[in-house]
């Protein structure tokens, strides 16, 4: 496969460069992705590190829709969801094997909420103007139970049906890696930056960054650098600025994932206001059932958030009032927590009335960042960050060319859409069939729950810059994401495979079992 999917090649490439770099990106999520994409499509040179893994953070942890966000029109926020509809349908054109349309039941209660969110739906068609997802319609009550079985017929009126976006975040990240790598920018993970490198009259020019593998640094130059570190770059800004105000008023989001027959089918609910104000979800996903979101405010953010008790309880006591069968502690299978890195445009604000637009920021050293958006946006995020770069290194400006670009694993029959059927690779399951063809072994499932084979993993080291136990169950494949305690009992499988892939020895295994263990321990609940 060419070019080199290797995080190794792609570091050394980066210490042997001896100019500049036109943009340097601290941050390996959507947003940064994103923008090394757009830039490396436009012609620019560029170097993007990432401290831990692609998507570590937020990018792994969303709801998994492509959507154009109802609750944004009940704050009148009509701009945002324009935009999001539109690249809700570029995404399905340009990753139709990792974005599906997906069918929502919005349940009502009464005459009254069957009218209001009739006429919200409508508007929500309208500001979409596109045939790529059908006209939503009203329901009768019989009909919506007809269409899922598992909702408690209690209290229901009717429902509206519609149709959102789905698709699997951190593996439309993979490809977007992949893609940028096509189109020439260098990519590394486990580069964790430490400072930012100034000249002599105090702009910024480069970072220091620290291989994680080795303990090594490293001096990178750049004629910008960009700041995509989501939540976290307040804490990049203050590298530039110790008392730079801060930008971002983060709150964070719980999902819990049951088993599918909680909520069989291929149907979704949505609840646009729970008690108190809150959206929730009952989604489909990989076999499984996605129960989320809460929007609790935050004041520490770290890497490996964990749920709090009371969103827990406030995500199983909401689906029990909407459900035949009510799910318990016992029932989850994993819990996962998202921090929203939402932009503070008015002190002391609820985090669940700030916008989701994103936010440019150049400081006055020359660092430029990127904060706020959605999944959804990211291509449109991307292409006003890089026009900003054009600006800020004096370049001739040049279009962006994202807009239909088709992303790495797209298949050439555009009619089908694997992600359907539970498949992530798209064109590259051919080569994952050509392993399993020349070792048959790589083809048996490692646990019974999961489909996931030996043939996954070995393609997450070779071609997705999986370095560590915890990005191939995490991130590469969903394991940890669907099930903590079948990722803990295939982890030692797996750590057999990487090591023999990546020849590292058994004290290096040792520790990605430990490590993994210490992980998997804050997605569970029991």
């Amino acid at each position: 496969m060419t070019p080199q999917f290797d995080r190794d090649r792609h570091l050394e490439a980066a210490i042997q460069r001896t100019n500049p770099w036109d943009l340097i990106i601290i941050g390996g999520g959507a947003s940064g992705v994103g923008a090394a994409l757009d830039a490396a499509c436009r012609g620019l040179s560029v170097l993007l590190l990432e401290g831990t893994d692609f998507g570590k953070g937020t990018s792994s942890r969303s709801t998994k829709l492509i959507h154009g966000g109802v609750r944004y029109l009940g704050q009148g926020n009509f701009a945002l969801v324009r935009e999001s509809l539109r690249e809700r349908s570029q995404l399905l054109k340009n990753a139709p094997h990792l974005v599906h349309a997906l069918e929502f039941i919005l349940p009502c209660r009464s005459l009254f909420e069957f009218c209001f969110y009739r006429f919200g739906m409508k508007v929500y068609d309208w500001l979409a103007s596109s045939r790529d997802f059908p006209q939503s319609k009203g329901q009768s009550k019989a009909q919506v139970l007809s269409k899922q079985t598992a909702l408690a017929p209690n209290g229901l009126y009717g429902g509206i049906l519609y149709f959102d976006g789905q698709f699997d975040d951190s593996r439309l990240l993979v490809n977007m890696v992949q893609t940028a790598a096509e189109q020439g920018a260098t990519l590394v993970n486990a580069a964790r930056v430490l400072e930012l490198a100034k000249n002599l009259s105090g702009r910024v020019e480069g970072v220091v960054c620290r291989d994680e593998e080795t303990g090594a640094t490293h001096t990178f130059r750049g004629r910008c650098i960009l700041n995509a570190t989501g939540p976290f770059c307040d804490s990049i800004r203050r590298m530039d600025q110790a008392d730079t105000a801060p930008l971002v008023a983060a709150s964070q989001g719980i999902h819990l994932v049951l088993g599918k027959e909680f909520f069989p089918g291929k149907t979704a609910l949505i609840v646009p206001k729970t008690r108190d104000g809150r959206v929730m979800f009952i989604i489909p996903w990989h076999e499984h059932v996605l129960l989320g979101t809460t929007d609790t405010p935050i004041t520490a953010i770290h890497e490996e958030p964990q749920a709090l008790d009371e969103e827990i309880a406030f995500l199983l006591e909401t689906a029990g009032q909407y459900l035949r069968k009510q799910p318990t502690r016992e029932d989850c299978l994993s819990v996962f927590v998202g921090i929203r890195p939402l932009v503070q445009t008015r002190p002391g604000a609820k985090t669940s009335t700030l916008s989701r637009d994103h936010t440019l920021e150049v400081s006055s050293a020359g660092l430029l960042t990127i904060t706020g958006g959605k999944w959804t946006t990211y291509r449109q995020m991307a292409e006003d960050c890089i026009d900003r770069v054009f600006q800020l290194i004096g370049k001739p400006h040049r279009p962006s060319v994202t807009h239909d670009l088709r992303l790495h694993g797209c298949p050439q029959d555009l009619d089908i859409a694997p992600s359907v059927d539970g498949s992530v690779y798209g064109s590259d399951a051919e080569w994952l069939e050509q392993l399993i063809r020349q070792t048959p072994s790589l083809g048996e499932r490692l646990h019974a729950d999961l489909p996931i084979c030996g043939a996954h993993v070995v393609w997450a080291v070779r071609h997705e810059w999986a370095r560590t136990l915890e990005d191939v169950l995490a991130r590469r494949t969903r394991a940890l994401f669907l099930n903590a305690r079948a990722s803990l009992e295939m982890a030692p499988a797996v750590c057999q495979i990487m090591a023999s892939e990546l020849n590292r020895d058994e004290k290096w295994q040792a520790a990605q079992w430990a490590a993994f263990q210490r992980t998997a321990s804050l997605y569970t609940l029991v």
